[in-house]
């Protein structure tokens, strides 16, 4: 893994290792709740709003692991 790379990384893990990612990690678990609801949705564009809203925040949800999945497979790659 080149050195930028090495650095991204390093710096995505640093961010995700405070406080501070853990209070939005708590607030995106609190805003998925209630949109995962379907049967507020009252017509095709809401529903294609929410779908919007949903991958945004499962994405952001999902950030650590794949970030931590992608950095091993890259260093098992460099072995």
């Amino acid at each position: 893994m080149n050195k930028e790379l090495q650095t991204y990384y390093e710096e995505r893990f640093s961010m995700m290792a405070t406080i501070g990612w853990r209070d939005l990690m708590e607030d995106v678990e609190r805003m998925i709740e209630p949109l995962n609801n379907i049967a507020t949705i009252t017509d095709e564009r809401s529903l294609q709003y929410r779908k919007g809203e949903l991958s945004i925040l499962t994405w952001l949800q999902n950030l650590k692991q794949v970030s931590e999945r992608a950095y091993e497979d890259l260093n098992e790659k460099n072995v």
